[in-house]
């Protein structure tokens, strides 16, 4: 329990900061190793490369262990990337957690290897409701584009 409530306090901290300016390259690495501690992040591969009040980055590698039977990434790799980026830009913006209420993904092209780059930008910041944009791109090919919804919790 102690260990929990540290790691939350740090991951609060981590927030904070970020609604306050950039995450540097440190900051990241500690983001990322509470991430890969347990939970879905790092079940998935998630790997956050910047975090502030406009936008938040996220980069997963794409392999044998998300695809589907005929080899390319499944659809959901694209709806939980897009879903933990915007979430976590959500959380920065909000001060607060937030918690996805809808989940719109339209898939451009297929991936079934490699780097795929996931870019949440906010649509609309409101104080009950947040609308995020997440492009998913790989070598600066789009391949999925959502709009996620988020309620302020």
């Amino acid at each position: 329990m102690k260990q929990a409530n540290e790691r939350q306090k740090l991951l609060q901290t981590l927030i904070t900061v970020a609604a306050s300016r950039p995450l540097n390259q440190a900051e990241l690495a500690k983001l990322n190793e509470l991430s890969t501690t347990g939970g879905f992040d790092a079940t998935v591969g998630i790997r956050y490369t910047h975090l502030s009040a406009g936008e938040a980055r996220a980069v997963i590698q794409v392999g044998p262990q998300h695809h589907q039977p005929w080899g390319v990434a499944n659809g959901g790799v694209y709806c939980s990337l897009a879903e933990s980026v915007a979430s976590l830009a959500g959380v920065v913006a909000a001060g607060g957690p937030v918690m996805g209420i809808n989940n719109n993904t339209n898939f451009i092209s297929a991936v079934s290897t490699g780097a795929v780059e996931a870019v949440a930008r906010p649509i609309q910041l409101g104080r009950r409701t947040q609308v995020w944009e997440v492009t998913m791109s790989q070598d600066g090919e789009l391949k999925a584009k959502t709009t996620l919804r988020t309620m302020v919790g």
